[in-house]
C-alpha cells in the first residue's frame, strides 16, 4: 500500500471513532509538520499506522484537555511523539506559556508516558535520526531488537 492511501485510511478511521473537539482537530487536518513526520519518519520505518493516534487527547491535572501530536499506545506502555518548530512553540510566548509547556511534559511523564520530541528541522532534513530514536525506544520497551509495531 502507498503512503497516500494508508494516510487517507488512517485519517478516515480516526474520524469514525472520534467526536467533539477530538474529531474537530482531525477534521481540520493534521498540520504540515505532523503529516511530514508520518511520511518522512513513521511510514518508512514501519509501513503502517497501527496503534498510532493523531492529536491524542489527555486530561491535565486541572481537569482540562491537552493534545499530543501522536500517541503510540500498547498494552504495556504509551509513547507521546511531539514535533516542535521554533515558530509555533517558542517565538513570542510569554514566560507563563513557556512554563506551562514544560509542566505539560512533566505531567505526561508523571502519568507514565515515554516522550519523544523532534524538531521540525530534524523531521524534514534528518528523518533517519528520528526513525532510529523511535525504533530504539520501542525496541527497549518491547525487549526486541526488531520492532514491527503490529497489534
Amino acid at each position: 500500500m502507498s503512503f497516500d492511501r494508508a494516510y487517507k485510511s488512517f485519517i478516515k478511521s480516526h474520524l469514525r471513532h472520534r467526536n467533539g473537539a477530538r474529531k474537530a482537530r482531525i477534521e481540520s487536518g493534521l498540520h504540515h509538520a505532523e503529516k511530514m513526520l508520518l511520511e518522512n519518519v513513521w511510514w518508512p520505518a514501519f509501513h503502517q499506522f497501527d496503534s498510532l493516534y493523531p492529536e491524542y487527547e489527555v486530561q491535565d491535572f486541572k481537569g482540562g484537555y491537552r493534545y499530543i501530536d501522536f500517541a503510540y499506545i500498547q498494552q504495556q506502555f504509551r509513547v507521546a511523539i511531539e514535533i516542535d518548530g521554533i515558530g509555533p512553540h517558542l517565538k513570542g510566548i510569554s514566560q507563563s506559556q513557556f512554563s506551562d509547556h514544560y509542566q505539560r511534559q512533566n505531567h505526561l511523564v508523571i502519568d507514565g508516558w515515554h516522550i519523544l520530541r523532534f524538531t521540525y528541522s530534524d523531521v524534514r532534513h534528518r528523518p533517519r535520526i528520528c526513525q532510529q530514536n523511535i525504533q530504539q525506544l520501542l525496541g527497549r520497551l518491547t525487549g526486541s531488537s526488531t520492532v514491527s509495531c503490529k497489534r
